[in-house]
């Protein structure tokens, strides 16, 4: 509401306001306000969100990272414990071959040596026979002998000269 007069050409414009208007407005003003700072707070929230979520998802890629290097770490380490074994394993089984191989070679020269005394034992009872006959002049003797991975065979002949 208003009222309007003129004094020597000048206008003059009285305004009264009605209080419930101004209240009115004051109240418009707070919830305008209210709604913007509601909106800030909200915009505030989803871009704090935003990077907590991308802190968080950082932070799980270098957890996840640092994970995958010591599994890989740790794989290596069982390859080459297995590793290690196989070629202690490998290295023992050489040895045992070897050890076996050493005894079987020692077992047959020993079979072989015994039946080369055998042989000999036999030549010298039979020498000795030949000796007591007294017939040196009748006739000779000649050996022949031949050794095989399993026998040994020794050929005596009497040579008449």
């Amino acid at each position: 509401m208003g009222i309007q007069f003129c004094t020597h050409g000048n206008l003059v414009l009285i305004v009264v306001e009605d209080a419930d208007e101004v209240i009115e407005l004051k109240r418009k003003k707070k919830q305008n306000l209210e709604k913007s700072l509601k909106k800030k707070t909200k915009a505030a929230t989803e871009i704090q969100a935003w990077w907590r979520g991308t802190l968080v998802r950082r932070t799980l890629l270098h957890a996840a990272l640092r994970a995958w290097i010591i599994q890989r770490w740790w794989r290596q380490t069982l390859v080459n414990l297995l590793q290690k074994k196989r070629r202690e394993a490998l290295v023992t089984y050489a040895n045992t071959v070897r050890a076996v191989v050493k005894i079987q070679s020692l077992v047959r020269m020993w079979r072989i040596h015994w039946r080369y005394c055998q042989v000999l034992n036999a030549i010298r009872v039979i020498q000795c026979h030949w000796e007591c006959q007294n017939c040196y002049t009748c006739a000779l003797l000649r050996g022949h002998c031949v050794v095989t991975a399993t026998h040994l065979q020794f050929h005596i002949e009497i040579i008449n000269p």
